[in-house]
């Protein structure tokens, strides 16, 4: 993994990323077609604002069990600024116990945070803000999009992380979009921002088996995602239209919850392109206890966090 000079040393974030690897199944010798993953529930975002920055939320709050190990997903723009405006202005606050990404599809932005970051990211690079016990950061416009202008659109969705982990020491991960591997082929382009899928790994690793893919399928393409039966999975809809299991239809600012069981996950663009991400991973099964941007499993290590933050001990910038 490539680092940039600009981040705080420490060790990365270990652990390994995995998904079901098989598109067969063996079945007493012989082969049989895998079983199709069953869509759950279909939520709709809802407009939502963070700070001066609107967003669509299609979860929040660590509430939906089939999320886990994620606890929210905020889609924010596509965000027009205009030059010599103020942009995206995210004001210094604390995390604890959750590791926000964040995930450009286009712009800029800039993180500082209490570890001495000063990271300017870009169209397709991945930041991984793993809080630990707890640190502060900032999220605004670049410089060159507060002076030129230009338009931001992209994700921060949080990951939560095990109770063992939930008071590490805080680090902080940008990660290349040429670092991210990419399958094409004639029916889609699949970016595996975390994970792993035919054949390719992401570089970004988590505590546990976790999977982020940005699928962009073209017209008339078809994708199977193989998925380990017992871990979960769902999908948020960028733009377009994209048929799912029994030709159910998800459009953009919706979400498909899907069951656990299934080993495939199978996609068809029947209107046009569509664009998507496929997240999900192994459940933590463990208790979540969220306040605000602290994310922990008891209400007495919420109260420790807000203790922690106000004698400073989660640093400043």
């Amino acid at each position: 993994m490539n680092r940039r000079t600009f981040i705080s040393n420490g060790s990365a974030i270990v652990g390994m990323s995995a998904v079901w690897p098989s598109l067969l199944t063996a079945t007493s010798g012989m082969f049989s077609s895998p079983t199709e993953r069953r869509i759950s529930q279909v939520l709709n975002a809802r407009r939502t604002m963070v700070q001066n920055v609107p967003v669509l939320r299609s979860f929040g709050g660590g509430d939906l069990d089939l999320v886990s190990p994620f606890v929210m997903l905020d889609e924010f723009g596509p965000l027009h600024i205009d030059p010599g405006t103020l942009g995206m202005d995210i004001k210094a606050h604390p995390h604890a116990g959750v590791t926000p990404t964040t995930y450009l599809l286009s712009g800029s932005g800039r993180h500082t945070d209490s570890l001495a970051n000063d990271i300017v990211y870009r169209e397709g690079e991945f930041m991984t803000f793993s809080s630990g016990r707890g640190a502060i950061h900032e999220e605004v416009s670049s410089l060159e999009i507060r002076r030129d202008g230009g338009v931001v659109h992209g994700f921060q969705i949080w990951l939560n992380v095990p109770g063992r982990e939930k008071f590490s020491e805080p680090v902080t991960h940008i990660h290349e979009r040429t670092n991210l591997p990419v399958v094409e082929t004639k029916d889609y382009r699949l970016k595996v921002v975390m994970g792993d899928a035919f054949g390719k790994s992401s570089p970004v690793h988590a505590h546990t088996p976790v999977f982020y893919y940005h699928v962009t399928l073209h017209a008339g393409g078809r994708l199977d995602v193989p998925v380990h039966p017992e871990h979960n999975a769902f999908v948020h809809v960028i733009e377009g239209e994209v048929e799912t299991e029994g030709r159910r239809k998800l459009a953009d600012q919706q979400l498909a919850l899907y069951e656990r069981g299934g080993e495939v996950m199978r996609f068809f663009a029947a209107e046009g392109p569509a664009e998507f991400l496929v997240l999900g991973g192994e459940p933590l099964n463990e208790p979540v206890v969220s306040y605000g941007p602290f994310v922990m499993n008891t209400r007495a290590q919420i109260e420790e966090c807000f203790r922690n933050y106000r004698a400073g001990r989660m640093g400043k910038l």
